[in-house]
């Protein structure tokens, strides 16, 4: 997909961060995109942003409903003809210890960090293929290549959304479909994902937001225009920011060993 002029795109948690900086960028460069939200007021927002005259099909969307995305898939593919790109971006955060955190705060994370990515890839794989020419991009993170403490659900999402995708686009190479797949793993992104996040221990919201916001370095604007270099080029894995470089690096030239450098890291960040 060298051109996305044209291309009907469908970009989940468009309300906000990384969503709405894709959402503005594909219908600038002359795409018509679906964006969708669980915060209606934040998609709003985005549509309020867009230039005048874009097409652009906006829906309240709770990515954890999975039989509310197959339904939302069939309205997109009516409404535009047909679906050339989905971007899984939505997604929640959650800061607690494996003791510490409750079932429901688990099952919350996974919902719609993981099962999210998956009910909107299969919901939306037919016509992805129908249409000759498309793509998947399922937004991972840097947690989903190294682990970090107090982040083992968001780390077991993560995680998950990397193996799906990556044995997707195999599975997409084999079958000989025209369809590419891609991973994205942002590092430190300005965004609100921290409005929406939890914390098993309240005492620690205010904490968690600040260590949040210390390693945010990259704008969501620029990391929409990397993902969609990205996709142009039919890369398997993209990284967003210097520091998702270097914490990509880490466990290829420490291995298991990185893990202490990580508990430091961490203790440094919530002083």
């Amino acid at each position: 997909m060298k051109s996305f002029a044209g291309k009907v795109a469908v970009v989940t948690g468009a309300g906000s961060g990384i969503g709405r900086g894709l959402t503005l960028a594909l219908l600038a460069e002359g795409a018509r995109v679906a964006a969708s939200d669980i915060d209606e007021a934040g998609l709003k927002e985005t549509a309020d942003l867009a230039r005048a005259g874009a097409a652009l099909h906006t829906a309240k969307l709770d990515v954890a409903d999975r039989d509310a995305i197959y339904v939302y898939a069939a309205t997109v593919a009516d409404h535009f003809g047909t679906v050339n790109l989905v971007c899984n971006n939505a997604g929640v955060a959650l800061k607690g210890s494996v003791r510490e955190m409750s079932d429901d705060d688990l099952r919350w994370v996974m919902d719609i960090d993981f099962w999210g990515v998956v009910h909107g890839t299969r919901a939306f794989l037919p016509h992805l293929v129908a249409s000759g020419d498309g793509h998947v991009v399922n937004v991972s993170s840097v947690f989903g290549l190294i682990a970090v403490p107090s982040q083992s659900a968001y780390n077991a999402a993560k995680f998950a959304v990397r193996g799906f995708t990556e044995a997707l686009r195999q599975e997409m190479r084999q079958e000989r479909t025209k369809v590419g797949v891609t991973c994205v793993h942002p590092g430190g992104i300005k965004t609100n994902i921290t409005r929406n996040g939890r914390t098993s221990n309240p005492a620690d919201a205010a904490d968690f937001a600040a260590s949040l916001e210390k390693v945010a370095r990259t704008s969501p604007e620029t990391a929409a225009r990397t993902i969609l270099n990205g996709v142009r080029r039919d890369r398997a894995r993209v990284l967003i920011g210097p520091d998702a470089y270097l914490i990509d690096a880490l466990p290829r030239l420490f291995g298991s060993f990185y893990q202490p450098l990580v508990r430091w890291a961490a203790r440094t960040l919530t002083r």
